[in-house]
């Protein structure tokens, strides 16, 4: 017999603005222990040294995360020219250097190989799996292994900033897998000078805002008050991309034990996901077909 869970069934969203040295992981269990909930996760890792919006998702919220992993999301983040490292960023060995230093227009006009549909080679230090393991495992023995390119979709990438001849300032609205460190490198290599990331800052995510966020000073703080409750966001939050559709008092009633329910739907087309409420709470998220939502997932509210 299975454990359960000790903990308030809360649920909700909890916006931290993550700061250097934690993982994403620890960040989720000091705001897990804060408002002592039963379950929480987190949309989207940031990388330790990375900074900025980190969305914690709690109870039933957790159901809506792929919809926020799915959203666009903004970094602005720092290249350092002139070194390239075996981990892509400051952390690393440098591996490469180069007195090459080009132009802002040179810079700029590179950018736009980056943008749109690309294909990206994730770091050799990265969470993605080769034959099973994660690849920065087996780089922390010395390995050097060979990573398919994956597909990203790029909206924007700019210049913001020249600090001075060895750094730039860049920011990234991109969709979900990017990896920044991967477009310093790629960025680098293509003018020639190499470059790597020196700081890293996720400035929102989906309809997340870093500014919005809450230190984990604040947390710590505000830990087991009703003070801290109040900054929880509702879970229809991470569902803010999707299409809503209302449903009748009896198509509430069989989407709550997963049927299919009647809705009543407006700007949605057949095959269409959509989310139905009742009230205004969320209760299911599933596919639009002919007046009726087939629920994929259903929230115990």
């Amino acid at each position: 017999m299975a454990r359960k869970k000790k903990g308030r069934d809360i649920s909700g969203w909890l916006v931290i603005d993550k700061p250097a040295g934690p993982t994403s992981t620890a960040i989720v269990n000091k705001v897990r222990w804060a408002l002592d909930a039963k379950k929480a996760g987190h949309a989207g890792t940031l990388d330790p040294d990375a900074t900025g919006v980190l969305a914690i998702a709690l109870g039933e919220a957790t159901k809506t995360v792929p919809y926020i992993t799915d959203a666009l999301k903004a970094y602005e983040f720092t290249v350092r020219l002139g070194q390239e490292t075996n981990t892509d960023d400051a952390e690393g060995e440098v591996t490469a250097t180069s007195d090459l230093r080009p132009t802002d227009d040179a810079i700029k006009a590179a950018l736009g190989q980056f943008v749109g549909d690309i294909m990206q080679v994730p770091p050799q230090f990265s969470a993605v799996k080769i034959d099973g393991e994660r690849a920065y495992k087996r780089a922390r023995g010395g390995e050097q292994m060979e990573i398919a390119a994956r597909p990203l979709w790029v909206e924007e990438l700019l210049l913001t900033d020249r600090p001075d001849a060895d750094h730039v300032t860049l920011e990234m609205t991109c969709g979900k897998g990017g990896y920044v460190r991967s477009i310093a490198r790629d960025l680098g290599q293509a003018l020639g000078c190499l470059g790597h990331v020196t700081q890293l800052r996720r400035i929102w995510s989906g309809p997340f805002d870093a500014e919005d966020g809450l230190t984990l000073e604040q947390v710590e703080a505000l830990a087991r008050t009703p003070e801290l409750d109040s900054h929880i966001l509702p879970l229809e939050t991470g569902l803010s991309d999707l299409p809503e559709v209302r449903c009748t008092p009896e198509g509430a009633a069989r989407l709550r034990n997963g049927n299919p329910g009647l809705v009543i739907a407006a700007d949605v087309e057949y095959g269409d996901e959509a989310w139905a409420s009742l009230d205004g709470r969320a209760l299911a998220v599933g596919t639009y077909k002919a007046g009726e939502l087939h629920p994929s997932r259903v929230f115990n509210t």
